[in-house]
């Protein structure tokens, strides 16, 4: 997913809804990846702090809200979604954006949902993570060179029945008229591409 660098009009925006605090909270348990964004989001003028847990990511919003977070999805701990969560809860203004590498539709509205703004898959670089933070309502995403493939459509029809079945295997497959063992090597499997 490609998220289009915003113009200087969408940062003053941006700055205008959060009053120029330029504080972010990046919540990652990928500790080179989290050294390399947190150097990149600093050369930007952002006064960074890092957790690698959602324990840790949960303390410092107590702590302070920030204005802006980076929060992966899937934390050694537990879900990135309860971060997101509590930091809307603590700072509705706050921006956040979640990253994974697990990455489907069924996530990506439960992530916005929460209250995130944006939701990007892995690996994503500094420029696209630092696009989304500063992007407005009205960003339009560039239109993808390769959409999504069968396998890819067929995987996500999974992944939502999956949710909606409370991540039960023995409902979905029965749902989707799939044997059981056939849906667990399914789910087991990185989604294609």
């Amino acid at each position: 997913m490609k998220i289009s660098t915003p113009d200087s009009q969408s940062e003053l925006v941006v700055s205008a809804l959060i009053e120029g605090e330029r504080s972010l909270l990046i919540v990652d348990d990928d500790k080179p990846f989290l050294t390399r964004l947190q150097r990149a989001m600093e050369q930007r003028g952002f006064v960074v702090e890092t957790a690698d847990s959602v324990a840790e990511g949960l303390l410092a919003i107590e702590r302070r809200a920030p204005a802006f977070a980076i929060i992966d999805m899937r934390l050694g701990d537990g879900n990135g979604l309860d971060v997101i969560s509590q930091l809307k809860a603590r700072r509705p203004d706050a921006r956040g954006i979640v990253l994974t590498g697990y990455g489907n539709i069924v996530t990506a509205v439960t992530a916005v949902k929460l209250g995130a703004f944006d939701y990007l898959a892995k690996p994503a670089d500094a420029d696209e993570i630092y696009g989304a933070l500063m992007a407005t309502r009205d960003t339009r995403p560039e239109v993808p060179e390769n959409p999504m493939s069968a396998d890819r459509v067929r995987w996500e029809h999974i992944q939502r029945v999956y949710e909606s079945c409370d991540r039960n295997v023995s409902e979905t497959a029965r749902r989707l008229n799939m044997h059981r063992r056939t849906l667990q090597r399914i789910l087991a499997k990185r989604a294609p591409r």
